[in-house]
């Protein structure tokens, strides 16, 4: 499966854009980004070695957050273009992998844990 780095970009855009108001409203100093692979550190997070990580939540959960934080660097949602596409047998796959990986990080982001998304 090969989908264009500038292409697949707009695709995770059309991701965010698609996000009911209630959530899209909520996020705030949220940079999302498109990388073409994890790093190391990133991939050291897989309980399963041998697995592809298909994004990445860095920064600190909207529930973890005390009134007291000095201010912090925008969270960053990572969304890794080479495992996708590895995956993806089919455009449509991929598309569907896009979103769910962008809402799956999201819910990182409002602080649910991986057992408590569906995606």
């Amino acid at each position: 499966m090969l989908i264009p780095p500038r292409e697949f970009e707009r695709l995770v855009e059309e991701a965010l854009v698609g996000l009911p108001p209630q959530f899209a409203d909520l996020l705030d100093n949220v940079a999302v980004v498109v990388e073409e692979e994890p790093s190391a550190d990133d991939l050291s997070l897989l309980s399963d070695p041998n697995g592809e990580l298909l994004g990445i939540y860095r920064g600190v959960a909207l529930t973890r957050r005390t009134h007291d934080m000095l201010p912090m660097l925008p969270d960053q949602i990572a969304i890794f273009r080479g495992p996708i596409l590895r995956i993806a047998r089919t455009r449509q796959y991929a598309l569907q992998q896009i979103r769910d990986t962008v809402i799956h990080e999201l819910g990182h982001y409002f602080g649910l844990h991986d057992h408590d998304m569906p995606y």
